[in-house]
């Protein structure tokens, strides 16, 4: 499981505590289809894991995640003995699933060929107050662990950037000084999205989402930009609804002019020159760099390919980042609506393009019909034309042959013989005659 929660078949399921169990496979557990929550919900509540495990060649820890994975509640320990006795704990129901849940499972770890609906907002009627409130804590699961994971990353050659080396972890655009404020400030608006039921997950291996490029500059310029920052292999987002929204937490950096010395570029301000002696030299030079400023920027964006929607919020000198939370968390509510409806309008380009791809493969597929066709009519005229003009060839040489065939009838007997012999040896020379077995290899034009 990774730092998001997120898991799809057996190959993707990393942890630190590798699950040796071995469990027999039956000999037909050759099935590697797509297994759909409903479906897994019957398996579990219908014969122990360990037997349900068996069917597909894992372990009962194995199959145990994944009903985590696919939000399917299973029976606690013991259920099976206690039901027994009649004595066994009610059947909960099989929730429905949450925004970002994966509604298949497959062993071989193949993407879901299950249609996701579109996405939609949440309902914008007032919401009541809640009588019991929900209870978080103090750290995000996408934030726990994380930090030491960044910290032991290499860096980036421009700006000093923290790259990470495993893929699946919180989106974050990091330096070393900006570690802890970036995820301090991560954690709460998690929270605070949290709070309002709101999930903040790494986006699930089943949607097929889309990061855009991230600048870190505080005033990006115009034209291209390279960087080599770090991107992790899936966006993290929150659902609102059944709406995904990207999130990047971002420590932006500023240009300022630079002394490079020793391999390393120096703020002009925090340059110190060396004491000049009587040879001494200063071999380095000023320029402009990109530095770190330690101020955090907020990228969200909408993750569909089709939908391109991004909104930034950015610190400034006078201004933290942490305090207008609130305000942001409404501004991402309010934003569901145009994202939804950016998809849902990019879902009818894509049907269309669809279409007429299909349309295109129909009308090439038609037209290399008709030349095949066309082909076919005329190789064949050609070869039955051939075939006519090698039959009257076969015609004129058959008679030749029978006429030379009497005429040795009235040759003395030796004679006879040795011209016969010889016309033996011709017709083998020039094969068959026969006009109905050069027919029968003739080919018409729908048999080509």
């Amino acid at each position: 499981m990774n730092a998001g929660g997120q898991m799809w078949g057996r190959s993707s399921i990393v942890t630190e505590e590798q699950d040796t169990t071995q469990v027999p496979s039956r000999p037909d557990a050759t099935d590697d289809g797509p297994v759909s929550r409903e479906a897994l919900y019957g398996m579990i509540w219908s014969e122990p894991m360990l037997r349900v495990a068996a069917q597909f060649g894992v372990s009962s820890i194995y199959m145990a995640r994944v009903s985590t994975l696919l939000n399917v509640p299973r029976p606690e320990r013991g259920y099976w003995a206690k039901l027994a006795v009649g004595k066994a704990p009610k059947q909960p129901p099989l929730p429905e699933p949450r925004p970002g849940d994966p509604l298949e499972w497959t062993r071989d770890g193949a993407l879901p060929k299950r249609a996701h609906s579109l996405p939609k907002p949440p309902d914008q009627r007032p919401r009541r107050k809640r009588t019991v409130r929900r209870q978080l804590p103090d750290r995000h699961p996408l934030i726990s662990g994380a930090k030491p994971l960044f910290e032991a990353g290499r860096l980036s050659r421009q700006g000093k950037y923290l790259k990470p080396a495993k893929m699946l972890l919180v989106d974050l655009v990091v330096t070393q000084t900006g570690l802890d404020k970036a995820i301090a400030f991560a954690n709460e608006l998690f929270l605070a999205l949290e709070a309002r039921d709101h999930r903040v997950v790494i986006a699930p291996n089943a949607e097929q989402f889309h990061r855009p490029d991230v600048d870190e500059r505080e005033n990006p310029g115009k034209g291209h930009h390279h960087n080599d920052l770090w991107s992790p292999m899936r966006c993290t987002v929150v659902y609102i609804g059944t709406v995904a929204i990207g999130l990047t937490v971002i420590v932006m950096s500023e240009e300022a002019e630079a002394r490079y010395i020793n391999g390393e570029y120096v703020r002009l301000t925090d340059y110190v020159p060396k004491r000049r002696g009587r040879y001494a030299q200063d071999y380095g030079w000023t320029s402009t760099h990109d530095f770190p400023t330690g101020r955090l920027c907020l990228q969200a964006y909408s993750p569909y390919p089709r939908a391109k929607w991004t909104q930034q919020w950015r610190e400034t000198p006078s201004r933290d980042l942490s305090g207008p939370i609130p305000a942001i968390v409404r501004e991402l509510e309010k934003a569901t609506v145009e994202i939804a409806r950016l998809a849902e309008e990019g879902e009818r380009q894509a049907e269309i393009e669809r279409q007429r791809w299909e349309a295109q493969r129909e009308q090439w597929r038609r037209e290399e019909e008709a030349r095949r066709a066309a082909k076919a009519l005329k190789d064949s005229k050609e070869e039955l034309l051939q075939m006519i003009d090698a039959w009257a060839a076969a015609k004129r040489l058959e008679a030749f042959f029978a006429d030379a065939e009497h005429r040795a009838q009235d040759l003395p007997d030796e004679e006879r013989e040795r011209t016969i012999e010889r016309l033996r040896r011709a017709r083998a020379l020039i094969g068959s005659t026969d006009a109905l077995e050069r027919f029968d290899a003739w080919r018409a034009p729908e048999e080509r």
